[in-house]
């Protein structure tokens, strides 16, 4: 707790407002070591804690407030998320508990009106590659089941609502994100006004969004910060009430103070200098942002209905079907990116061969050698929350492994653009797997081009040339490579049956699963 209070202390008077303490211990003496020294009437306190203990958590906490007069004037929250494990590990989940559980930590919490206790964190959703759609659908379910259980467990709807936090991911997708926050509030509004609160400000949404750990990478993980800043940017735009921006090293170790520094001005960036905290909705009257909020709320409400139909949030997760739907979305997604119809940049498009990661990932990993950590892991029934990235990876960490890495020569040859874009291709399809790429300007024969690469001692031979070259250039290139070296053959021709006829085997092109391709070669090739 005391490195904890430093910390928050130290990032306090580096333009930070907003501070979260994960707390195992959550005792008076905890509390009061973690906040000391802090402006509570200036700084957003918000606590995470295993659901378990939420109830002594925020006994310390009033406890703590009342003991200084802060009760108040307190902005922020305890994380209450008692369905983590039916998430995590696909158990059951005890409703009638839940609801004494938040009842109990309602009634502690009723003098500090500015705390919220009951969450929605449906970051756990993004995160594990649920599509925009889906995440805002399940959270408006998640809400509106607090709202159904409580206020038939006898409380008012402003209790309840006022109470409520959204957490929420932020992917990739720069405007579909920011309609998915517009489309949020209306929506979440419309749900509130339908338990006739008392008080208008009662449908208002509180939103903490979380910039995506899904989207993020080991290999060219600067390029996490392109990611990370234009999630930061959607969020925003979109007026959200915090957010929290994901240091660009978290998949392969614990952010270092460089990291964090960074994380700290990309947002500072977007409100010091760029001033985006200054404008109300400054994407209203958007045709294509409008529309685009208007089709993403379509689609959640659909799914909020027959959410609601099947009996409500809770009932779904208990009968597995919320972590089957999300489950599904993220196996389309991982196969879209093993086709590169998904794309991240550095991973499985325009890698940079040299570039090696093994050395630097020092997060204790789940086994698999991507970094993944042990709260990720897949319970059974679980989410998946597994990166997308991470197939490709453990293909790079491979080779980076062996004892040999595997040499890839393109013997270009014939028609100059052709050849020349599809070496590009093939340089970019097996960099994806780390091996060592050998390109050439062209060869005048193909028997040349044999030559030089059994000199390089390549263990793959890609032939780069046109479609109609292919009929003469494949079935020589291959007989006299004679086994030597994997033969490849780089495109479609409208030959390849016969060449197939002939025994060549590879063929590689824009409509291949990169990843299943670059596993079997891993596995002839890796020693």
């Amino acid at each position: 707790p005391k490195e904890a209070n430093a910390v928050a202390l130290d990032v306090l008077t580096k333009g930070v407002n907003s501070l979260g303490f994960k707390v195992e211990e959550p005792t008076a003496e905890v509390i009061a070591t973690l906040l000391e020294g802090i402006d509570l009437k200036a700084v957003e306190i918000n606590f995470a804690s295993c659901p378990r203990r939420t109830v002594e958590l925020a006994k310390a906490l009033v406890e703590y407030l009342n003991a200084r007069g802060a009760a108040a004037d307190f902005k922020g929250s305890i994380d209450f998320n008692p369905l983590k494990p039916a998430f995590r590990h696909g158990k059951q989940i005890d409703v009638k508990a839940i609801v004494e559980t938040a009842k109990e930590i309602l009634a502690i919490v009723k003098d500090v009106p500015g705390l919220k206790v009951l969450s929605v964190d449906s970051d756990m959703l993004s995160n594990a590659g649920a599509y925009i759609y889906q995440e805002l659908g399940y959270a408006l379910a998640w809400g509106a089941d607090w709202l159904t259980l409580l206020t038939d467990a006898g409380l008012t709807a402003d209790e309840v609502a006022a109470r409520v936090k959204f957490n929420m991911g932020i992917s990739s997708n720069y405007f579909m994100e920011l309609a998915k926050f517009r489309a949020a509030r209306m929506l979440w509004a419309q749900i509130v006004e339908q338990y006739k609160p008392a008080q208008a400000d009662s449908a208002k949404m509180h939103v903490h969004a979380s910039t995506s750990r899904f989207n993020q990478t080991i290999y060219d993980a600067y390029v996490n910060l392109l990611r990370s800043q234009t999630e930061t940017m959607s969020a925003a735009l979109a007026g959200v009430d915090s957010i929290t921006t994901t240091p660009f090293d978290t998949p392969y170790k614990t952010p270092d103070t460089f990291s964090e520094r960074i994380a700290r001005n990309q947002q500072f960036l977007l409100k010091e200098e760029s001033h985006l905290d200054k404008v109300v909705d400054p994407a209203g009257g958007s045709y294509y942002v409008e529309t685009l909020t208007v089709s993403i709320a379509k689609e959640a409400w659909k799914l909020f209905l027959e959410v609601e139909d099947k009996g409500g949030f809770a009932a779904c997760l208990n009968s597995g079907e919320v972590q089957a739907a999300v489950n599904a979305t993220a196996l389309k997604r991982h196969q879209d990116m093993a086709r590169r119809k998904e794309v991240l940049l550095g991973t499985n498009q325009f890698p940079n061969i040299n570039e090696m990661a093994a050395d630097k990932i020092e997060t204790e990993a789940c086994g698999c050698g991507c970094g993944c950590h042990h709260d990720e892991e897949q319970g059974q029934g679980g989410i998946a929350a597994t990166r997308l990235a991470s197939d490709f990876e453990q293909l790079r960490l491979a080779t980076e492994h062996a004892s040999n890495r595997p040499k890839v020569f393109m013997l270009t040859i014939g028609n100059l653009a052709m050849r020349l874009a599809r070496s590009q291709f093939s340089g970019n399809f097996f960099g994806c797997a780390g091996y060592e790429i050998i390109d050439n300007n062209g060869f005048k024969t193909v028997a040349e081009g044999i030559d030089a690469a059994m000199e390089a001692k390549a263990d793959i031979v890609v032939l780069c040339s046109s479609d109609d070259e292919y009929a003469d250039f494949a079935p020589e290139a291959f007989k006299l490579l004679g086994g030597r070296a994997e033969f490849v053959v780089a495109g479609a021709p409208a030959c390849t049956d016969d060449l197939k006829a002939l025994g060549i085997e590879n063929f590689i092109h824009v409509r291949s699963n990169v990843l299943d391709t670059l596993r079997a070669f891993n596995a002839k090739l890796l020693r």
